[in-house]
């Protein structure tokens, strides 16, 4: 037993049992799938990343003052903790810049939904892609395609209309976007809301949203709205989708994803190329050995536990790309609420994987006792924090609980040598220190924990103390 935790540690959570173990499928070598090449007329990298920080580069201009500042021992950039620029703050960026203080917002948003300014508290710093700006096109391009993932972040939602068709809209436009950028160029506004409304009843009708007459035949998902003397032919939803669907294409265009003009609308090739980008990590995960892409959160986490890190992270990549991401975090973090632990771990390495604009709402779960060292975990590494050092933000009773979930993640999951070697990881130096503090730290899975290991271990000695240690939680004694 040593007194710090392996450098490895962390990594064992994603392949909870041995290679040797694994299906064969996952360990046959097979071969390499050739690099997709995009669509003919797609922009070279350098160009689109030309593009990229063409558009991004009011956005640039404030995070670059943001950074001269607002930096470390200078002013609170945020008022409320949430991103929203002070009245000073703003102000003083508008005189600074020559620019509207409303001007200064909308860079501002911009800027953190592209990564450019992370906002921590009532303080900002300037993001990592900032840094490599002017010489990393690929981070451009990332910082780009964040911003898009968050188009609907970008514009303000209709007033005037429910969240839950709002949200609805929102989860069906990737169909949308799919159809423009597989269309190759302009395509009618009219057609589009079609498409729309179409993709809209599937979404209701796989909730079951089917309203049923006494005795009468199922009714179409839209029927309530249709009037008596309506055609048939020409649903009245067709109406109802209609600002949504030009709040979408206005919101889209305002991060440089489309044009919209003349009743058409058309992918820009930044759009078409990042469209294209999802479309492919859809096939790849459609091909790979788990194929998770429509499963849920949990059975796609499962899916995932007997594949190598590389290829785990391939498959949440994918999952996630086939999925807002305010709805993947959400199911993600779910997910991560069970009763199996190694699932808790996934879903933190799939978060890993979402990266900055699943920050809220992870700082939002720090407060759950299950939850907590995984967030504390999250939040150090997006920090900056060497994913080595990164416990060291644990106090010992997090730590502590943090070893008995992974313990019960091993127990339920991995192999009785594997659980003799997870004593390596434990902070404290000897077994009869970590019981210690195993017991007083109120694990729920503690006792099964505590007998497994018991069972598992070759020693006698220390197999009889750690029985004794599991009767003893199991009874309330000292």
């Amino acid at each position: 037993m040593t007194s710090r935790i392996p450098r490895d540690s962390r990594l064992r959570l994603v392949r909870p049992r041995p290679l040797a173990a694994a299906p064969s499928a996952v360990n046959e070598r097979r071969p390499r799938r050739p690099a997709p090449r995009p669509p003919e007329g797609t922009p070279a990298p350098a160009e689109l990343a030309r593009m990229a920080r063409s558009g991004l580069a009011a956005a640039a201009r404030v995070a670059r003052w943001a950074d001269n500042a607002l930096g470390p021992g200078r002013d609170a950039a945020t008022a409320d903790g949430k991103a929203t620029l002070s009245d000073a703050t703003a102000e003083r960026a508008a005189a600074d810049l020559g620019l509207t203080t409303d001007r200064v917002r909308a860079d501002w948003d911009t800027a953190r939904l592209a990564g450019l300014v992370e906002v921590h508290g009532d303080s900002a710093r300037p993001g990592w892609r900032l840094r490599a700006w002017n010489r990393d096109d690929s981070a451009v391009l990332r910082g780009w395609v964040a911003l898009f993932d968050a188009w609907s972040l970008a514009s303000p939602e209709p007033g005037d209309q429910e969240p839950g068709a709002v949200a609805e809209v929102v989860s069906a436009m990737p169909q949308v976007l799919s159809f423009l950028q597989l269309s190759a160029g302009p395509v009618p506004v009219e057609q589009l809301l079609d498409l729309l409304r179409q993709r809209v009843t599937e979404l209701r009708t796989e909730r079951c949203e089917v309203p049923y007459g006494a005795g009468s035949e199922p009714a179409t998902p839209f029927a309530p709205v249709l009037s008596a003397d309506a055609d048939p032919a020409e649903p009245a939803h067709n109406a109802e989708l209609a600002p949504l669907l030009d709040w979408a294409l206005h919101a889209l265009a305002a991060v440089g994803a489309l044009t919209c003009g003349s009743g058409q609308a058309t992918l820009t090739p930044l759009g078409s190329w990042a469209v294209w980008v999802k479309l492919e990590q859809i096939c790849v995960a459609a091909q790979s050995p788990a194929g998770n892409i429509e499963q849920s959160a949990e059975a796609m986490l499962r899916g995932c536990a007997q594949l190598r890190p590389n290829a785990a992270r391939a498959e949440y990549r994918a999952w996630l790309a086939a999925r807002t991401v305010g709805s993947a975090v959400a199911e993600l973090l779910l997910a991560a609420r069970g009763d199996d632990a190694l699932l808790r771990g996934l879903a933190f390495e799939a978060l890993r994987v979402v990266g900055a604009p699943a920050e809220p709402d992870v700082r939002a779960v720090v407060d759950e006792p299950a939850l907590r060292p995984y967030a504390l975990l999250w939040l150090a590494e997006h920090d900056g924090v060497d994913p080595e050092d990164a416990h060291e933000v644990l106090t010992r009773q997090e730590a502590t609980w943090l070893w008995v979930d992974t313990a019960a993640a091993v127990a339920d999951h991995g192999e009785a040598p594997m659980l003799v070697r997870h004593l390596e990881s434990a902070l404290q130096p000897t077994v009869p220190a970590l019981l210690t503090e195993v017991r007083a730290v109120g694990h729920p899975r503690t006792v099964q924990v505590l007998v497994a290991l018991a069972a598992a271990h070759p020693d006698p000695a220390l197999a009889k103390a750690v029985r004794r240690a599991a009767f003893q939680v199991h009874t309330g004694g000292s």
